[in-house]
């Protein structure tokens, strides 16, 4: 059956979060097939997220590919990653981090996880 193919309208992410996965991957030594994101709950807004390498793609997994870039999410987190917007914000103070934008639908929007919506990116 295999993994299925996700769209911009599943989960997007923005330039500059592209080029940071990527310039992530490049500092792997191992092989690795994409980077997993995963929701799990707890956390502020009931569910938090988060990423890391995975060396596999699973039949129960979607794949958003960007520049070369594979972001891999399971069908469960992706039930709470629909619509996200993954973004790279680096403000200089050394507290660079990935920020996933539009979650406010996941528990009134507490302040946590999330910007501004719908700042443009995607794939392309």
């Amino acid at each position: 059956m295999g993994a299925a193919v996700l769209s911009t309208a599943d989960l997007s992410l923005t330039s500059p979060a592209q080029l940071k996965m990527a310039e992530l991957i490049g500092q792997v030594e191992e092989a690795i097939a994409g980077v997993r994101v995963y929701a799990m709950p707890g956390g502020c807004s009931g569910v938090s997220f988060g990423m890391t390498f995975t060396d596999q793609i699973n039949d129960n997994d979607g794949v958003l590919e960007c520049d070369g870039v594979k972001v891999v999410v399971d069908m469960n987190s992706m039930n709470f990653l629909r619509g996200v917007e993954i973004d790279f914000v680096d403000r200089g103070d050394g507290a660079a981090t990935f920020v996933f934008n539009n979650l406010q639908r996941f528990g009134g929007g507490g302040g946590c996880g999330g910007g501004s919506c719908g700042s443009g990116g995607g794939c392309g």
